[in-house]
């Protein structure tokens, strides 16, 4: 499967949180990471190379240190890279920094508007007065896209009773247009009778033949049998599961 686009991703996970507990700790979460994942970013810059890469100069990693960080979606704990010779200066969150603006949340909302790195630099700029590099917000972004990949290829349960095998189709800004994509949500029922977003991903439209796709990688992630699949009408669509699942039952779902 390609690589699909961070925003499109995260707006169809928001789809499948049910209280607004859910969305208060997806949203910690999301900021922890974009927080660690900034501050990796701007070390790199800093150092001149990346982790596990070749080193340039004397200068080298030493480290994290955990602090914790206040913003208006509460606190939480961090890690903070460090330089063998203290002179790394971090900008998003600076030393003995505890409360962290929401530029955090402006970079990802500029990003998910279709903004390139550097009108998003000139943005930041303008608005407050902080200097981050198109470099530094493309390593940002390209690290939280790392993140959605390594969740999507994930190792699953052997097998799950129920699977909820669904599509919806949303507007999203891409190259400054606002165009309709396909989101294919896989949903499991596991065996302790807990909802598992098991996968998602996006298309321009939806068709049994993304869907054989779609189960293909599932059973390539470790699931080996699906006991019942909740689909839509779809033409082609219980053919497409039960040549990945030939023992699966269809539960034809209606609205």
């Amino acid at each position: 499967m390609k690589k699909t686009n961070i925003t499109d991703q995260i707006e169809a996970l928001l789809e499948q949180l049910d209280s607004q507990e859910d969305i208060a700790n997806a949203t910690q979460l999301l900021h922890k990471r974009f927080f660690e994942k900034s501050l990796n970013a701007e070390l790199d810059e800093h150092l001149g190379y990346q982790k596990n890469g070749i080193r340039k100069g004397s200068n080298s990693r030493n480290g994290v240190t955990s602090k914790t960080v206040y913003t208006e979606e509460g606190k939480f704990s961090i890690d903070t890279p460090r330089d063998r010779e203290g002179t790394f200066e971090p900008e998003i969150i600076k030393k003995r920094q505890t409360r962290v603006p929401t530029l955090d949340s402006k970079i990802i909302y500029l990003y998910s508007q279709g903004m390139s790195t550097r009108e998003i630099t000139e943005t930041v700029s303008d608005l407050y007065g902080t200097e981050i590099s198109p470099t530094l917000v493309s390593r940002v972004t390209d690290a939280l896209l790392d993140d959605v990949i390594e969740w999507q290829s994930r190792p699953l349960d052997d097998v799950y009773p129920i699977v909820y095998l669904d599509c919806i189709v949303v507007k999203v800004r891409q190259d400054k247009r606002v165009i309709n994509k396909a989101i294919y949500l896989a949903l499991g029922i596991n065996m302790q009778g807990q909802k598992e977003l098991l996968g998602l991903w996006i298309s321009e439209n939806e068709g049994a033949k993304f869907w054989l796709g779609m189960l293909t990688e599932l059973q390539n992630r470790g699931v080996k049998d699906i006991l019942i699949a909740c689909v839509d009408g779809l033409t082609g669509f219980p053919d497409a599961i039960n040549t990945v699942y030939p023992k699966t039952k269809i539960q034809l779902c209606i609205v």
